[in-house]
C-alpha cells in the first residue's frame, strides 16, 4: 500500500474512534444491551410455551423411574414459575457468564457453545469471502457488458443459483460427491489421521473438507449478490456526473473502477451486516447435511430435544451477530464514504 492511500485510509480509521462515531458507538451499544434483553425475555416464555419439556424426552426411556425425573425437574428448575427461571438465567448469566447447564450433555452451556464456535465461524468466513469473490466481479462484469451475450450468461446463471435453497443445494453436492466419491469428503471437518499430519497438511485437510458445505452454504448468496451490483453500478454508470466524467475523456477504466464502483457499493457495505447474521440460520441446514461439527448443528439438536439453555444461548448469538453485523456495515460505511454522518442516521 503506497504512502498516498495510507494518508488517505488512516484518518478514516481515526473517525471511527473520535467525535460523534464515538458517540454513535455508544448509543449503538446501549440500544443493543435493551434489543437484547428484550430478546432474551420473549424467546425464553415463547420457549415455555411449547408444549411439553425436556423431561417428556427421558420419559420415552422406560428405564427412567418417576423419582429420577423428580429429582431431574428439581435440578434444572423446571419445578419453578417461569419467570422465576428467567430470572435465575439472567442473574447466572450477569454474575457468573454462565449460560446454565445443558440437560443432554449434562456440561456447561458456555464451554459446549465455544467448542463448536470456530467450527461455525469458519465456515461462515469462508463462505462469506467466497461470495464476495465471485459475486462482486461477476456482477461488475455483467454491468460492464450490459446486454451482451456476457451478461445474459451471467444473469441466467444467478436465476439459476437463488433458485436453489441451501438445502437443495447442498443435497445435490451430496449427490455430487457420491459419484465422484472419493475426490471430496462428506462427513465431519477432519480426517481420522489428521492429528497426525503436519501443520500445513491440516490447513489443507479442513480446506479439502469444506469445500461442500461452504459451496453449499455461497450458493445462494453469491447469485444473489451478483445481480445486486450489477443492478447498482448500472444505476450508477447513468448517473449524470458519470456522463459528465465520460465527456471530459476519462478513461473508462477509471470511470468504472474509480467513480462509480465508489459510489455502487455502498449499499451492498450495508447488505453485509445482514449477511454476517443469516449465515448462523443457513449453517444449521448445512452443518446438518453435511455433518459439519458446528454450533448450527448443535443448536438444531437443542430445539429437538427441548434443551432449554442451550436452545437460548444459540437464539441470544443468533440476535447478536445482527446486531454486531449492522454495527460492522454502519463503521465500514463511514470508512468508505467519509460523508456519511451516522450521527444522523437514527
Amino acid at each position: 500500500m503506497s504512502q498516498s492511500t495510507l494518508s488517505q485510509v488512516l484518518p478514516r480509521f481515526r473517525a471511527i474512534a473520535t467525535g460523534n462515531t464515538s458517540q454513535f458507538i455508544l448509543k449503538r451499544v446501549g440500544q443493543a444491551l435493551i434489543t437484547l434483553a428484550l430478546t432474551s425475555m420473549l424467546c425464553f416464555f415463547i420457549a415455555d410455551l411449547a408444549p411439553g419439556n425436556y423431561l417428556d424426552v427421558l420419559r420415552e426411556n422406560p428405564t427412567i423411574t418417576e423419582d429420577v425425573l423428580e429429582a431431574y425437574k428439581v435440578q434444572f428448575g423446571l419445578d419453578q414459575p417461569v419467570w422465576v427461571q428467567y430470572g435465575r438465567w439472567v442473574g447466572q448469566i450477569l454474575t457468573q457468564g454462565d449460560f446454565g447447564t445443558s440437560f443432554v450433555y449434562q456440561r456447561s452451556v458456555t464451554d459446549l457453545i465455544l467448542e463448536r464456535v470456530p467450527a461455525t465461524v469458519y465456515m461462515a468466513i469462508a463462505s462469506l469471502l467466497l461470495t464476495w469473490a465471485i459475486g462482486i466481479p461477476l456482477g461488475i462484469l455483467a454491468a460492464v457488458n450490459h446486454n451482451k451475450w456476457g451478461d445474459r450468461i451471467l444473469q441466467t446463471l444467478s436465476y439459476i443459483g437463488q433458485g436453489f435453497p441451501s438445502f437443495i443445494a447442498a443435497l445435490l453436492l451430496l449427490l455430487f460427491a457420491q459419484n465422484v466419491s472419493p475426490l471430496f469428503p462428506v462427513g465431519g471437518m477432519t480426517s481420522i489421521d489428521h492429528n497426525d499430519l503436519t501443520l500445513l497438511g491440516k490447513f489443507l485437510d479442513i480446506g479439502w473438507h469444506s469445500i461442500l458445505p461452504v459451496t453449499a452454504l455461497s450458493l445462494t448468496g453469491f447469485a444473489g449478490l451478483q445481480r445486486l451490483m450489477r443492478g447498482q453500478l448500472l444505476d450508477v454508470l447513468r448517473q449524470d456526473y458519470v456522463r459528465t466524467a465520460r465527456a471530459k475523456g476519462l478513461d473508462e477504466n477509471r470511470v468504472i473502477y474509480i467513480h462509480a464502483l465508489r459510489n455502487a457499493v455502498n449499499p451492498l457495505i450495508v447488505l453485509l451486516g445482514f449477511e454476517f447474521a443469516n449465515l448462523l440460520s443457513g449453517a444449521f441446514i448445512t452443518e446438518y447435511f453435511f455433518n459439519w461439527p458446528g454450533l448450527g448443528q448443535l443448536v438444531l439438536q437443542a430445539v429437538q430435544v427441548q434443551d432449554l439453555y442451550l436452545t437460548m444461548a444459540g437464539l441470544m448469538i443468533g440476535a447478536t451477530m445482527l446486531i454486531v453485523g449492522n454495527l460492522m456495515a454502519d463503521l465500514m460505511l463511514k470508512v468508505v464514504d467519509p460523508r456519511i454522518q451516522l450521527g444522523d442516521s437514527d
